[in-house]
């Protein structure tokens, strides 16, 4: 217990030097829940594949800053995160904002079982994880916002989301580096406003991440 507490401690340093080098703040309280997901992800890790980055220290700014880096840009009280994986980036944001309702999509059976692993240790009472394709999930309610990390194409997520998002709601889509193919494409769909921002996530390399954005155009 005493090596659990002090990784757990180590990382938590990092995490909150971290979210400071972003502009933002976290107590002390939260930045421990973060350290806490980050020591099971990797326990589990070992047994389980659940994520590609298997060192620790690696995972503050690979899983944990850079789902915090579009924090700034959440809107509502309602995000869904889609094809979610192991939590990212939903679980570092529903962390950081307890008073907004997250939802985490995914297929993968073992990594949801992950996250629901997470919302009772934590317990968080602000996340709901749901076993399901993008396609066919039908929760008879639109949201907010609507956030992916990694997942796929620019058009192919709107393809997936469209109908999910809230008329007043928006797209957001993390992406690496910056993705004009995606970009040049998305152009025929004159409904939607795209705005890209090129965003610095310590521990990453610079210019690695750009935050895609977007949101139906007013009729």
């Amino acid at each position: 217990m005493l090596g659990y507490t002090i990784v757990v401690e180590g990382v938590q340093d990092n995490i909150q030097k971290g979210v400071a080098d972003l502009g933002q703040a976290l107590d002390a309280d939260t930045c421990a829940h973060l350290a806490i997901l980050l020591n099971e992800l990797e326990r589990w890790n070992r047994r389980i594949n659940l994520t590609a980055i298997r060192n620790i220290g690696e995972m503050v700014g690979g899983h944990v800053l850079d789902s915090l880096a579009a924090r700034p840009a959440l809107r509502g009280s309602v995000v869904l995160d889609i094809g979610t994986g192991a939590g990212f980036p939903g679980l570092p944001l529903a962390i950081a904002e307890p008073a907004t309702e997250f939802v985490l999509l995914d297929s993968n059976g073992k990594k949801i079982s992950f996250v629901n692993h997470i919302i009772a240790e934590l317990g968080l009472r602000n996340v709901e994880a749901v076993k399901a394709r993008a396609e066919d999930y039908a929760p008879g309610k639109r949201f907010d916002t609507v956030i992916a990390r990694a997942l796929a194409t620019v058009p192919r997520l709107v393809a997936l989301a469209a109908d999910l998002i809230g008329e007043d709601g928006q797209l957001l889509a993390l992406k690496g580096k910056y993705p004009a193919e995606e970009l040049e494409s998305i152009t025929t769909l004159a409904q939607w406003e795209v705005t890209v921002t090129p965003i610095a996530v310590p521990g990453l390399e610079a210019h690695a991440r750009h935050l895609v954005s977007l949101q139906r155009k007013k009729a």
